[in-house]
């Protein structure tokens, strides 16, 4: 699930090379990525507690947001997005979670708090949370009925 979600990343990053046909059927598919979303975005907050970062449910839900964040930056799929019932509401609400989360243990969210010395830690959390806030601001971008929500 972890590559086809980054085979989709790859897909939808590249500008120039989807065809229209291509964008009707991600338009298609992002209800139904939302909703993998909505259901396995809890997954990534068991990542602050447990040491094993290969946690494939939160990887799953890692690079959803990572997809969801891609797709909510084309204008094609935003509006879409945007009416979709309580999609915004779980990116504040895990963005609320992932906040408290990092307060109380290791911070494996930011990459702030991800170097130690002169090292970097490549944890699969790491911006996270910055990708659930690049979520909401797209998720409200021109939408006063979300802005109002926020």
């Amino acid at each position: 699930r972890v590559t086809l979600l980054e085979l989709m990343m790859v897909k939808l990053s590249e500008k120039n090379s989807v065809t229209s046909e291509e964008m009707n059927a991600f338009v298609r598919r992002a209800e139904f990525l939302a909703v993998c979303f909505q259901e396995n975005c809890g997954a990534v907050l068991k990542l602050t507690a447990a040491a094993d970062v290969e946690d494939e449910e939160a990887l799953v839900a890692i690079r959803l947001l990572d997809v969801l964040c891609e797709m909510t930056s084309n204008n094609g799929q935003l509006e879409h997005l945007q009416a979709f019932p309580g999609l915004l509401e779980t990116a504040i609400d895990t963005l609320r979670l992932t906040h408290l989360a990092g307060k109380q243990a290791v911070n494996i969210f930011t990459a702030t708090h991800a170097v130690t010395g002169q090292e970097e830690i490549s944890h699969p959390a790491v911006g996270f949370k910055s990708h659930l806030i690049r979520l909401i601001g797209n998720l409200c971008y021109k939408n006063k009925e979300n802005q109002d929500k926020v």
